[in-house]
């Protein structure tokens, strides 16, 4: 499924704008980093697409960065990969829209790195 697809249709609708094939294809490199499709993750969005998620009155949650992380390739790689809703990168944090993903993320003091390396390692072991 293309999820990029769908919450953009939902935007629209929600911004009482038309969600026909044109506009989407017109808002996807407006408001996500990469418009490739993604089985899962992927959903990163750009500065416009978090701002109008404020213009719409989605919830966000920012989880701030520990102050010795390092914002490395790998960090963004795993955000990329292990978050399943859309989110924001800034220098001192990330911004998503679940709930849940807020939480797992504040259990490890939103320490990128740690999170990722635990779903990596929990992944591989489903996968053997």
């Amino acid at each position: 499924m293309n999820w990029k697809k769908l919450y953009t249709k939902m935007f629209l609708a929600a911004l009482d704008k038309s969600t026909n094939e044109l506009s989407v294809k017109e808002h996807l490199p407006l408001w996500w980093q990469n418009i490739r499709v993604k089985e899962t993750g992927g959903l990163r969005l750009t500065e416009q697409g978090i701002d109008m998620l404020s213009v719409i009155g989605l919830r966000t949650y920012v989880i701030p960065y520990p102050e010795d992380m390092a914002t490395t390739t790998q960090v963004i790689i795993f955000l990329d990969k292990f978050i399943d809703c859309p989110y924001y990168l800034t220098n001192k944090g990330v911004i998503v829209t679940n709930e849940r993903k807020a939480v797992e993320l504040t259990l490890f003091s939103g320490d990128i790195r740690k999170y990722g390396m635990i779903k990596a390692m929990h992944q591989s072991k489903k996968e053997s």
